[in-house]
């Protein structure tokens, strides 16, 4: 990773914004936030907003500025619909921290994206749909994505040698879901050796086999010890969470003008959000699995230079990119690269032209020479003018 910049300002034309999702630890740095005495009002407006539209929603007391203020993570997925509101409303504080005390909004920005719940905030942010709009509808769904989390396991296919088949896996998955012991299917593509998988009842265990016969052993399988809702899977089909959201999406306000900048998709794996189709993608949305590696690919495609992470303590956007990056360098010094030196190799791939001529692949060399910027180390490591 690339060290922070002093001043974003010229930086933007070539800027992606990145919007993390749900994880087992969601407060990050946002306590300090919260107590910091230009930024802290900011923070608590919108913590107060969210955890209010969350309490009317779910039905329950919730007091997310307390929680912040105690510096009290989750306690599991009993507090699913809390965690939800917690993230969104800290990644949309920090975006207006940026446009109010350094006059650096989000349209000045190349485009943006997010991981799972990301892109809903990205939504919001750029425009679309306001947060108290929007928010609602994955908070309706939060309790019973959490319960169906209870029979859901998580595990990661990585591939030791050939690159994955997404639909060879597809079908595995498929196969082992229709004897009827439980649904397994592909939450994520990670990368071209990496598939992010969920499957109810212990039926991973099937597919591991199978999965073994299909790659001759070259193929691994990492569970994962921590429970997620299975966003992205039809699992989400056994309670109609995506029909649900749909009729929830054909009453919600806004969602008929474009976002701005362009919100890449992780739904499509591009720049597929126009003026009135956001219902659509976000019904997609739902129990489609997300195209994480396309959206990597298409960031380095658009010779993006810096890319900013929104929301408390994002992990997963820049560990992708840091392993990226990390095999690129150890591939190109196997193979004699590493003589050329960064430089050289940082000019050949920021050439357009050049780029046009290089087989496709060439664009992954632009990895090790992207800065990344957690945004609320940027916020809290300067004074607001």
């Amino acid at each position: 990773m690339a060290g922070l910049k002093n001043d974003l300002h010229p930086r933007l034309p070539r800027t992606a914004f990145a919007f993390r999702g749900y994880n087992v630890t969601n407060l990050g740095r946002t306590p300090e936030l919260l107590a910091h005495p230009v930024y802290g009002p900011v923070v608590e407006a919108r913590l107060r907003e969210a955890g209010q539209l969350c309490a009317d929603v779910v039905k329950r007391s919730v007091d997310l500025v307390a929680r912040v203020r105690a510096g009290r993570e989750t306690t599991g997925l009993r507090e699913y619909a809390e965690d939800v509101a917690l993230i969104v409303a800290v990644e949309m504080a920090q975006v207006r921290i940026l446009q109010e005390f350094f006059g650096i909004t989000l349209p000045q920005a190349q485009f943006a994206f997010g991981y799972s719940l990301g892109e809903c905030t990205a939504l919001m942010a750029a425009g679309v749909y306001t947060m108290h709009d929007l928010l609602r509808v994955p908070l309706a769904m939060a309790d019973d994505c959490a319960a169906l989390a209870n029979e859901v396991t998580l595990a990661v296919l990585i591939s030791r040698g050939p690159v994955l088949d997404f639909d060879v896996v597809c079908r595995l998955c498929l196969e082992v879901s229709q004897e009827g012991h439980g649904v397994v299917a592909i939450s994520s593509y990670l990368a071209p050796n990496s598939l992010l998988l969920m499957g109810q009842n212990g039926v991973l265990h099937g597919l591991t086999a199978r999965v073994h016969d299909v790659f001759h052993g070259a193929v691994g399988v990492r569970p994962h010890k921590h429970r997620f809702p299975p966003l992205h899977t039809p699992i989400m089909w056994q309670r109609n969470i995506p029909n649900r959201t749909a009729l929830a999406l054909q009453t919600t306000p806004g969602g008929f003008r474009a976002p701005s900048p362009p919100i890449l998709s992780m739904v499509t794996g591009d720049l597929s959000y126009q003026e009135f189709n956001s219902r659509e993608l976000i019904h997609r949305w739902v129990d489609h699995p997300q195209r994480l590696w396309d959206v990597v690919y298409r960031v380095l495609a658009e010779s993006i230079e810096t890319v900013v992470h929104v929301g408390p303590n994002p992990n997963l956007l820049p560990a992708i990119f840091r392993r990226l990056s990390n095999n690129i360098l150890s591939q190109a010094n196997g193979r004699g690269l590493g003589s050329l030196g960064r430089r050289t190799i940082a000019r050949l791939v920021r050439r357009p032209w050049l780029t046009r001529l290089l087989p496709s692949s060439a664009v992954l060399f632009r990895a090790p020479f992207i800065d990344h910027i957690i945004l609320e180390d940027w916020l809290l490591e300067r004074t607001a003018p």
